[in-house]
């Protein structure tokens, strides 16, 4: 297996923060972390001098590369060690076009300048922001080779899907003076001599691609000293004060998108403040339900707020008043009001909304990258296509001919009022009667819609290891709960007098100033949420800590890693053994997890996939951390240097304070047991 990162800077650009590079930096890292091939890719430049400089330095292969900014994202494009002079040419052009933040290329432009990208190695940002997607991922794959991902976390995830591109793990890294701790992000490829075309060859099959050179994707390397972690479940056990809290502080260092779970941070100290807490917490939860379960009565909103059904009726009595008075007073025609424009009916100028959302949506289907093997089965992509095409045609032919309408539209309103000045006769007011009807039946569509949003009703229920989250809607009782709502200090109590009509309502809610319209929906109806327990009954003190940490781990799935700082020191064992472990187990299984323990219904009974035990060795100055490391089968665990220490009785003093006391409290449970 080869050690390789394909993503080092040693160039500041303006994309880039302030830093000075160091070859002896690079040297430094290349050694120690034993790497076999890197690629220097600064942002849309490539220096060939210094690039030789470093390439005679160091005694790897060493490729020359660049990252992009492409339309979407960022993408690495590196050639042969063979081809500087040319590279250099042609990352010349982008360095004249690429030279302010905000600017990118086309993919077009991109291969214009390279010319066949096939003959480079192509890795776009894939899951790593900023990421290539869409579009402009089409258009990269016939070139591509790999995805880089940004953590062990998405190496999985995307290792494991068929649907994706092989996933690369690099530094990203600066060759900087400065540089304190030495990346650790790097990627295994299963190669022998390490050349551009081996290279595209092996990223190609992910069974040659792994994140640990002996355990494949099972372990990944979290400290610059080689100590590794589980892409799983890790247990850390030791004594007190050897050092469990200090490695999960320097694993938090490690790596950017942590949940960080900490000793004592959820268990309750103050009653009260714990309450407001948790009613905060509710309330978020609340708002999220509010806006998914109204975001219908939301869109509905947004029309109705412009239908005036005064202003409509008024208009159809001024068309029937004026047509009545024109046909009881034909004594009073004369040349003017004869003319084939003095009663002339303006154009009807129609909506293009729905056509701009039909085109969105076939894009979005067209763009999808996500589902793309699902699509295709189904729909044939050119043919989508050709539908967007047509569709904006449509759409363009649309906006031509409503602007025609509004010019003649003009021409005829002013030709009427000058024909209106010199005549006596009634001319009929206009008003267009479809969409008076088009109206009417919106706010008929609205009532019904807000009858059925105020109905007494769950409308969101989960669970989450016992406990119930349920959100329920049901009529407002009074002004007060509508004001409560709102988050204002305004009256609503004259508005709520109209409660009952949803148009009435909302034409009264218009008119208090100071309310946003963006607000209206949350009116309408009142949307509760609460917490129950196992028995249906809202949580009590203790409970709302148990949840709070249940819920703080279900949110780790948004991070790529997950720490948790003895949980015993703040949740009985039952809690633990049952729920806390089991959803634990459950997130280990898509995601990096590290609990710190000292407690054998977690140690012992969580069932980990890698262990991590910390001692402390004093001397002279600060105190020496040392970790051993294994699986939970392992007769031994090892530290990185090599020593060794026995499983069996580390496990037993750390989680069962030795094995003496272990077999003392075996002896006094078998005394209480029934014979």
């Amino acid at each position: 297996m080869k050690k390789i990162d394909l993503h080092i800077h040693t160039v500041k650009t303006i994309s880039d923060r302030a830093f000075t590079f160091s070859i002896d930096t690079f040297k430094r890292y290349v050694a120690e972390a034993k790497l076999d091939a890197v690629a220097v890719t600064n942002h849309d430049v490539f220096d060939s001098a210094q690039f030789r400089l470093i390439k005679d330095a160091l005694p790897i292969v060493v490729f020359p590369g660049i990252e992009v900014n492409v339309d979407m994202g960022h993408v690495l494009v590196i050639a042969r060690p063979t081809e500087v002079d040319d590279f250099q040419d042609k990352t010349a052009e982008i360095s004249r076009l690429i030279t302010k933040i905000g600017d990118r290329v086309s993919v077009e432009a991109l291969i214009e300048i390279f010319g066949d990208l096939g003959s480079y190695l192509v890795i776009p940002h894939y899951d790593k922001g900023p990421a290539i997607t869409g579009e402009t991922l089409l258009k990269l794959a016939p070139y591509v080779s790999a995805g880089e991902v940004d953590s062990a976390k998405k190496f999985v995830r995307n290792f494991k899907d068929p649907d994706k591109l092989t996933p690369v793990l690099f530094s990203d890294s600066r060759m900087a003076v400065d540089f304190a701790a030495l990346p650790t992000r790097q990627t295994f490829i299963d190669c022998g001599e390490v050349t551009l075309e081996a290279l595209k060859a092996c990223l190609r099959d992910k069974a040659k691609v792994a994140l640990s050179e002996r355990d494949g994707n099972n372990l990944w390397q979290i400290f610059d000293d080689g100590q590794h972690l589980s892409t799983g479940l890790n247990v850390v056990i030791g004594a007190r004060s050897t050092g469990k809290s200090h490695t999960l502080n320097r694993i938090a260092d490690s790596v950017k998108n942590v949940k960080y779970i900490r000793q004592f941070s959820l268990v309750q100290h103050d009653a009260a403040i714990d309450e407001r807490e948790f009613r905060d917490s509710v309330e978020r939860r609340r708002s999220l339900v509010v806006d998914e379960y109204l975001s219908g009565l939301k869109r509905v909103l947004d029309v109705v707020i412009n239908v005036d059904l005064p202003t409509n009726d008024r208009r159809v009595d001024e068309y029937i008043n004026t047509l009545l008075r024109s046909a009881e007073e034909t004594d009073k025609r004369d040349a003017f009001s004869k003319a084939a424009l003095f009663d002339e009916v303006e154009f009807a100028v129609g909506k293009t909304e729905n056509l701009h959302e039909l085109i969105s949506s076939v894009r979005h289907v067209i763009e999808n990258i996500e589902y793309r093997s699902v699509i295709e089965k189904h729909v044939d992509l050119t043919e989508l296509k050709r539908l967007a095409r047509e569709l904006i045609e449509v759409l363009r032919a649309k906006a031509s001919e409503a602007g025609r309408k509004r010019i003649v539209n003009e021409l005829v309103k002013e030709i009427r009022q000058g024909l209106s000045f010199h005549t006596s006769a009634p001319q009929v007011h206009d008003v267009d009667l479809y969409a008076v009807a088009l109206d009417r039946k919106k706010v008929k569509r609205f009532s019904d819609i807000v009858d059925r949003v105020k109905k007494d009703k769950v409308v969101f229920q989960e669970t989450l290891q016992g406990f119930r989250i349920e959100a329920r809607s049901q009529p407002f009782a009074g002004a007060g709960e509508v004001k409560g709502a709102s988050g204002t200090r305004l009256s609503f109590s004259e508005a709520f007098r109209k409660y009952d009509g949803a148009y009435a309502y909302l034409r009264e809610l218009m008119k208090i100033d100071g309310l946003a319209p963006a607000d209206y929906y949350k009116l309408f109806a009142k949307v509760s949420c609460r917490i129950l327990n196992k028995d249906g009954y809202p949580v009590s003190g203790g409970e709302r800590s148990e949840f709070r940490l249940l819920q703080e781990i279900a949110d780790a799935r948004n991070y790529d890693l997950l720490l948790i700082d003895e949980p015993e020191s703040s949740f009985d064992n039952l809690f633990l053994k049952g729920e806390v472990n089991q959803i634990l187990k459950s997130i280990s299984s898509t995601m990096p997890v590290v609990v710190v323990t000292h407690n054998s219904t977690v140690g012992a009974s969580i069932g980990a996939d890698y262990l991590l035990f910390t001692t402390k060795r004093s001397g002279s100055g600060e105190p020496q951390y040392r970790i051993f490391s294994g699986h939970p089968t392992d007769k031994t665990l090892m530290s990185v240097d090599g020593e060794t220490i026995a499983s069996y009785g580390t496990l037993l003093d750390s989680l069962e304070a030795g094995a003496t006391t272990y077999e003392e409290r075996k002896e006094a449970y078998e005394a209480t047991k029934d014979r």
